[in-house]
């Protein structure tokens, strides 16, 4: 008995190390992405954009085709990967209709996974220098959750995004929610035992309404069309951010997704393909 009792700690510790290294990664891995995308028959692309000032590698999925002027690039949340767009890269509808690009953010998926990078201003920075280096031009920037203030400063810093598109974004730095449960990825005692993606998601949660109220004042300066998409039941990130919303983009449309959470970006693409469809022909139309 006393023997059983020696192994119930390290079988524990066995599975807390196993989960944290093989799963609740949000990730899938370029083989698992290219055997998904030959299934589904679309012709789909990885590559790595290489930041040799910052050791970093930043990976990429693209879905293009020659007929098309509109690029769709898409930021994930927190914790996510490309891996999140999956439906939205694979749409039939959308790749009739634009170029398709997916970017892990740093830290996530396969972009140097578990180094924080946490500021939004340098991951906007650092999107916005990728997209102008590909040579990505006429973009609808979209982003959910942690990615809808990342594609709004992009859309500032940019001039070749030409929409931006939140869905449940948090945005508002004065109604942040404080999750008691993202307390154990900063106390050195828990944090070794936390997935590593959380571990990242839990820095940027850390600083994020301080690095929201670094760039609120310079919202006004965005003067493409902001599409804000926010279910009226989200319970982690308030529906109340599109008060914020309003208030502070010059030409926004509100979409408020009726008895919906935080999970339509991905549970509910029916309702948000459409309205990039609509998006992308009004941007042809313009040009």
């Amino acid at each position: 008995m006393k023997k059983i009792f020696l192994y119930v700690p390290l079988f524990l510790l066995f599975i807390v190390t196993f989960c944290s290294c093989s799963v609740l990664q949000w990730r899938k891995s370029d083989q698992e992405i290219h055997e998904k995308f030959t299934a589904l028959k679309v012709e789909s692309n990885i590559s790595y954009f290489q930041v040799d000032s910052l050791d970093l590698k930043v990976r990429i999925q693209e879905v293009t085709t020659a007929d098309s002027d509109v690029n769709l690039v898409f930021f994930h949340g927190a914790p996510s990967s490309i891996a999140a767009w999956e439906s939205y890269i694979s749409n039939n509808v959308l790749i009739k209709n634009a170029n398709i690009y997916a970017i892990d953010r740093p830290g996530y998926g396969y972009s140097n996974f578990g180094k924080e990078f946490p500021s939004i201003e340098r991951q906007a920075q650092l999107m916005a220098t990728i997209l102008k280096e590909k040579g990505i031009k006429n973009i609808i920037a979209v982003g959910s959750s942690y990615g809808g203030p990342i594609a709004a400063r992009i859309g500032v810093l940019n001039p070749e995004v030409k929409a931006v598109v939140m869905i449940s974004p948090a945005i508002n730095p004065s109604i942040e929610k404080d999750f008691w449960v993202a307390r154990f990825t900063q106390w050195k005692i828990t944090r070794w035992i936390v997935p590593t993606a959380y571990r990242v998601a839990g820095d940027e949660k850390k600083i994020h309404a301080a690095e929201l109220d670094l760039i609120k004042a310079d919202w006004k300066n965005l003067k493409v069309p902001v599409i804000h998409i926010h279910g009226d039941n989200d319970d982690i990130v308030p529906y109340e951010n599109v008060n914020f919303s309003k208030e502070n983009f010059q030409n926004v449309e509100i979409i408020t997704v009726s008895g919906k959470g935080h999970e339509i970006s991905y549970r509910n693409t029916e309702l948000i393909i459409p309205k990039l469809i609509k998006l992308i022909n009004e941007l042809k139309m313009i040009k």
